[in-house]
């Protein structure tokens, strides 16, 4: 689903068969400004996708940037000055509110925990874990606050599992199943796989064939131990359950990248409103 067609659809579910409130209280012909507000600080994510709304609902409307996604804020900073049609500011207002709060609020979580370990090589990933169809916008806005983005789904990249590697029967043979398919299959696809134990790394490590390996709930002393023991010959991935009062802790093991579902699923989104210019 590309951003127009997630917006038009968010719409559709938003304005039904019409905005009958603003339909009986203000004019078709009336013309008016509105503003959108900053109501605390952080780092705005979804400038774009906001205006966006906006001009689908009525392309007619004007409006002024004053702000780029990624940029920190001030409580009480102008973000975007909408002139034109009141009816059709009124319709849009809600979704694009809802598009640049929640958006502002992965940003601004991605950017804290960024500070955190802003000195070190680590970087720091998404995960799958969005809100369904807005993984597009909630993955941009994890950008917007300096993160990178894993995968996007199931179709760009092996990612081995626990579960899968049971089902399969084993690493070796998940690892010799998954070139096959890609083999026969006529695609090229990076391979990572999931390691819950020191005995599964030394067999991913023995069989090879793959590009990233995850250490999954590894505890910090241990993550450092087999950082040291894959000693760069694949890329290393730490996940499980990192916070922020352990994200340093394992920042500091050489983990090339930190894997943090938190960053799109437990988000409070940023107070930004949208005010008339009387």
């Amino acid at each position: 689903m590309n951003l127009e067609d997630l917006i038009n659809k968010a719409l559709e579910e938003d304005l039904g068969e019409g905005d009958h409130t603003s339909l009986a209280l203000v004019p078709k012909t009336e013309k008016g400004k509105t503003v959108m507000i900053a109501k605390e600080s952080g780092v705005v994510a979804g400038i774009d996708v906001a205006a966006l709304v906006f001009k689908t609902v009525d392309s007619n409307l004007q409006i002024n940037r004053f702000v780029s996604d990624g940029q920190e804020i001030e409580k009480g900073d102008i973000l975007m000055e909408i002139s034109g049609s009141a009816l059709s500011m009124l319709s849009a207002e809600r979704l694009s509110l809802n598009f640049i709060q929640r958006m502002s609020g992965i940003a601004t979580y991605t950017r804290v925990l960024l500070n955190m370990v802003d000195d070190l090589p680590v970087k720091l990933l998404d995960t799958r874990k969005t809100t369904p169809c807005n993984r597009l916008v909630e993955k941009m806005a994890v950008k917007a606050g300096g993160g990178y983005n894993h995968r996007f789904g199931l179709y760009d990249m092996v990612m081995i599992k626990d579960n899968h590697i049971d089902f399969a029967g084993g690493i070796k043979q998940s690892i010799e199943k998954i070139h096959t398919y890609l083999e026969n299959n006529d695609l090229d696809l990076k391979i990572e796989i999931e390691a819950r134990s020191f005995e599964e790394l030394h067999e991913i490590i023995s069989v090879g064939g793959i590009h990233r390996i995850m250490l999954d709930n590894f505890s910090p002393a241990d993550l450092k131990k087999a950082v040291k023991i894959i000693d760069k010959k694949y890329e290393t991935e730490a996940s499980g359950g990192i916070n922020e009062q352990t994200l340093r802790l394992y920042a500091e093991t050489g983990v090339d990248y930190i894997s943090i579902g938190a960053l799109t699923h437990q988000i409070k989104s940023l107070d930004i409103s949208l005010k008339a210019v009387i």
